[in-house]
């Protein structure tokens, strides 16, 4: 078994959730985003994130405005819907969940 997969697989698993929490912040630019996630050691590329960040709109849980840059072509900015408020905060209470049942078993001692 390859642990570099695995690792990829866990972090895959948890990206949605991270990037609707950067988004609830406030109005975030897709390459913010990407610098956040890359600096939290969850490596993502543009053709991850992108389509990613398509289907959350598709699913109205985020929308995005354009805004005029100066150094360039206009940016794409995303916000939170109110949908994506109330299913962030769904997986909030999964994330504690799974966070204490995964410590109940990693941390249980072995039995003598």
């Amino acid at each position: 078994m390859n642990l570099e997969n695995t690792q990829v697989q866990m972090r895959k698993g948890i990206l949605e959730y991270c990037i609707l929490h950067i988004i609830s912040r406030g109005e975030v630019y897709a390459s913010d985003m990407l610098e956040e996630l890359t600096s939290a050691k969850i490596m993502v590329v543009e053709g991850t994130l992108y389509p990613l960040l398509t289907r959350l709109r598709k699913a109205g849980l985020v929308e995005y405005k354009w805004v005029e840059s100066n150094s360039g072509p206009p940016r794409k900015y995303y916000t939170l819907t109110e949908d994506g408020g109330n299913f962030l905060g769904s997986l909030n209470a999964t994330w504690k969940d799974l966070v204490k049942s995964t410590r109940l078993i990693t941390q249980k001692k072995t039995a003598s």
